[in-house]
């Protein structure tokens, strides 16, 4: 077809000068006449010079067209030799991957003889680019590949050979071609990657309990341990060509280079191992806590993310390492329970930041998380007696009372001096104005609360939680005192209680919630309790807390007995230690899910050998409630930050949705199969 069109320009261009001849002649035709002289030279000139054109074209078109194929193929040629002597290596494929030719730089590339003929794939080739890589390639694509210890960027074109040589084809496919050719960017990317490494990395060490170690030891001791910490610190920092500085008895300070930051993690951070082995005759193990900043363009940033990921690491319990690369944190370590706090320095600092807060505000709305429990609302309670004290108006958020609270909540309604105590989510947002104070408390997650919007309406948001923090703060706190190693939130609030400058007056119905909220986050004083944990219950003991009633207001019913012993029934055990259950919800239960759960995974702690229990059953809403307990041997909040859950390293819950049961098990028995043989719990 381009020969017969090369043949139809020669010949209109043959024609064109015949053409002009003939106007030639009518002119002078015009001009003369048709018989006179002029017009007859004329007339027999055109006529020669048509016949000597017209031989012409007949007997120097085969030698043109000879001409033109010669030079037509002698191009080819010298375009063949052009790409396949190409300085990059160039192939032309089908759509399916197949090769179909390619230059010389490509066959030494991929270490072939090239008088082989390549007939498969090209991931037989290059196994980077796969089938699915070269799927639906629209106009141009780029991508790196890995070839031969040498790197490429790899540019695949797909091409219509139809609108190439301007044919029209019916089968369109057959016409379509992948051509694809490679850069060789080693050199490049390994200049990217030295640079990558040279970056500084910034990080903070806290001894966790540098105080207790220190007051349980005798003072002689203490130049050796502080001389071992210091030693076990230094050398292990000096691995990874660190510079370390010893800020404050229990603050370092380290710099280094982020091509170690792999030989950290691929070590899982032993250092935290290595401090606790020491044993000077302390009967108190000692821990850090590490924080790690990297991923930012310059040392400040990498500085700034080194402090919050310290107070991430400390917020979850300390004795771990929280490193924050650009947004993403991630945590090591932290599988021991941590060690309680004996000093009240942190409870005294808080309570007077709180009243110097109060000082400007007229109006306090506190909420704690859904579906509230004991804790929740009797810390709730303790911060409106904590306000109103102060001479504050307080008011608590609470969009409907669970069975977990409904005593409680009605031991209030039944006063009349509490008859504008409690408030919805819609009247707590009516009621905003410029000196309205937030305190949230038993909870640190913004989207846990009882009404999210009200953290985004206030300038001054107050936290108080006893739960670790998570990756998902609120970040607009003024003021956060979240204290891990807390049985419970009712225990922070009644230790601030004895801090503030006017004493407060505990009625007896205050005392009890708050009495309660440690009685069943503490499961009977059975977990996660302390000196602390029994001063408080004794103060709200001697403020007219009674056990008596507060145990007549917890009793359960007969179908939350029988629920807690299908718990129980359907237990089986898993890798010799881990107790795995089930709850069918009893329809006629008023209870809220997470009740028969939580205690049931209590009850299954009893069970001999048992160290962890996890125990799931499934709302009306389709979500499954899981409870993980621990007797302290493993950090069931680990496992559960992998389902988006959390708590303690004893106490831990998740919500999981669009999972059955069945799915959950199974991905449960491979999460505790992984982080038992990583060593993570």
């Amino acid at each position: 077809m381009n020969s017969r069109r090369m043949r139809n320009k020669i010949k209109y261009l043959t024609l064109l000068p015949i053409l002009l001849a003939m106007i030639l002649l009518v002119v002078i035709i015009v001009q003369y006449g048709i018989d006179s002289r002029e017009t007859i030279i004329t007339a027999i000139i055109v006529a020669a010079y048509i016949l000597i054109v017209l031989f012409a074209y007949n007997r120097l078109m085969p030698v043109f067209r000879s001409t033109m194929v010669d030079y037509s193929l002698e191009q080819g040629k010298v375009q063949k030799e052009l790409l396949h002597g190409l300085a990059v290596p160039y192939v032309l494929m089908d759509m399916d991957g197949k090769v179909m030719w390619a230059n010389a730089k490509f066959y030494r590339a991929i270490e072939m003889n090239e008088k082989k003929f390549l007939q498969r794939r090209i991931d037989s080739y290059i196994p980077d680019l796969t089938p699915e890589a070269l799927d639906d390639i629209e106009g141009e694509i780029s991508m790196d590949v890995d070839l031969h210890d040498r790197k490429y960027n790899a540019v695949i074109r797909r091409v219509d050979l139809s609108t190439v040589f301007g044919e029209d084809s019916s089968d369109k496919e057959e016409d379509l071609v992948l051509v694809m050719h490679m850069f060789d960017v080693t050199n490049e990317k390994r200049l990217e990657q030295e640079t990558y490494d040279q970056k500084l990395i910034a990080g903070l060490v806290y001894i966790d309990n540098y105080d207790e170690v220190m007051n349980s030891l005798e003072e002689v001791k203490h130049s050796i341990l502080t001389a071992l910490v210091d030693r076990k610190i230094n050398m292990y920092l000096t691995n990874i060509d660190a510079i370390v500085r010893h800020l404050e008895n229990d603050k370092y300070l380290f710099v280094f280079r982020q091509k170690y930051m792999q030989t950290l993690k691929s070590d899982r951070f032993s250092l935290l191992d290595d401090v606790k082995s020491i044993n000077v005759g302390n009967d108190i193990p000692m821990t850090l806590s590490i924080g790690i900043g990297a991923g930012s363009e310059t040392f400040t940033e990498a500085f700034e993310n080194a402090k919050v990921a310290i107070g991430l690491a400390l917020g979850r319990g300390g004795d771990q390492v929280a490193l924050k690369f650009n947004e993403q944190v991630s945590y090591y370590g932290g599988k021991s329970t941590g060690t309680e706090k004996t000093t009240r320095v942190k409870a005294r600092v808080k309570a007077q930041a709180f009243e110097e807060l109060l000082e400007n505000k007229e109006k306090v709305l506190i909420m704690a998380h859904k579906r509230p429990d004991a804790d929740a609302f009797g810390s709730a309670v303790g911060i409106h007696r904590l306000v109103t004290t102060l001479g504050r108006k307080a008011y608590i958020v609470l969009n409907g009372e669970t069975d977990a609270i409904a005593p409680l909540v009605n031991s209030f309604k039944n006063s009349n001096v509490y008859s504008d105590m409690i408030v919805s989510s819609g009247q707590a947002l009516s009621m905003v104005d410029a000196s309205t104070m937030v305190v949230v408390c038993d909870v640190n997650r913004p989207s846990m609360t009882e009404c999210e919007e009200l953290l985004e309406m206030v300038s001054t948001v107050v936290v108080f939680d006893h739960h670790r923090q998570s990756n998902e703060p609120i970040e607009n706190a003024t003021l956060s005192y979240i204290e891990p190693f807390a049985s419970s939130a009712c225990e922070m609030i009644t230790e601030m209680f004895q801090y503030i400058s006017v004493k407060p007056k505990i009625r007896p119905v205050e005392a009890d919630a708050m009495y309660s909220g440690i009685l069943i986050d503490t499961d009977n004083f059975l977990n996660k309790t302390g000196v602390r944990t029994f001063e408080a219950a004794s103060y709200l003991r001697k403020s007219g807390a009674d056990i008596t009633r507060v145990r007549k207001m917890f009793r359960s019913s007969l179908v939350s007995m029988k629920e807690r012993a299908q718990g129980i029934s359907n237990a089986e055990i898993y890798m010799g230690c881990y107790a795995l259950s089930y709850v069918e919800p009893d329809p006629d239960s008023s209870e809220a899910p997470t009740v028969p759960v939580a205690k049931a995974a209590n009850e299954l702690l009893n069970v001999e050998d048992v160290k962890a229990s996890f125990v799931v059953t499934e709302g009306e809403d389709g979500i499954l409630y899981v409870s993980a307990r621990s007797i302290g041997d493993v950090n069931v909040q680990l496992v559960m930050e992998r389902f988006n859950g959390g708590g303690h390293a004893t106490v831990a819950g998740a919500q999981v949705k669009d999972t059955t049961k069945e799915e959950f098990f199974l991905k449960l028995r491979h999460i505790l199969k992984q982080m038992s043989d990583e060593g993570s719990i």
